[in-house]
């Protein structure tokens, strides 16, 4: 069972460490990443978060899915 979660739909502001915060509550996070544009450097709106444990990954998704 995976322990990276993908997250789509993130507002165009959101940078890694907001990303990492939001996700904080759930459990150790060990990596939080916004993918940019190459040319612009802009966020494509979508990202990963990496958790310590699949569990903390599981309680992340059903805390935060369909949420803003």
């Amino acid at each position: 069972m995976s322990s990276k979660v993908f997250v789509g739909g993130l507002a165009w502001g959101t940078n890694d460490e907001s990303l990492h915060e939001a996700f904080s509550q759930f459990g150790t996070v060990t990596d939080a990443i916004v993918m940019k544009d190459r040319e612009t450097g802009r966020s494509r709106g979508f990202g990963f978060v990496s958790f310590s444990s699949p569990e903390e990954a599981n309680a992340a998704v059903e805390g935060l899915n369909e949420q803003e």
